[in-house]
């Protein structure tokens, strides 16, 4: 005779104790969750605060700055390029310009991303 081994098998009542179906056993609770992860100190809260803080701010600083200087006279017309009129014309050039420009703005939207995707654990 074959039984459903998830099932006890019911006897007789012999004083011995009844054994129950699986589904009039009786539920027991589950042991409370563990704690996610150790309890974070406020200072390292404000510390990773701050030093987002100044990441979104050299990020911001650095990409204004590469917006701006390679559409300025002083990009060009400087002490550093002037022994170089090679280096000069390539740094004139619009499309160099325009790299620099672009990533400016890259650098500026990782700083704000970065700003907006901030979240405390």
């Amino acid at each position: 005779m074959m039984s459903d081994p998830k099932v006890p098998l019911a006897t007789e009542s012999t004083g011995l104790g009844e054994i129950q179906s699986a589904s009039e056993a009786p539920v027991r609770p589950s042991a409370p969750p563990p704690a996610l992860g150790p309890s974070v100190s406020p200072a390292h809260v404000w510390l990773r605060r701050i030093g987002v803080l100044l990441f979104v701010f050299l990020c911001a600083t650095v990409g204004v700055m590469l917006i701006m200087l390679p559409w300025r006279p002083e990009w060009t017309d400087n002490h550093l390029l002037r022994p170089y009129p090679t280096l000069r014309s390539i740094m004139s050039n619009g499309f160099v310009r325009g790299v620099c420009t672009g990533l400016g703005v890259l650098n500026v939207w990782i700083g704000f991303q970065e700003a907006i995707q901030y979240r405390e654990d």
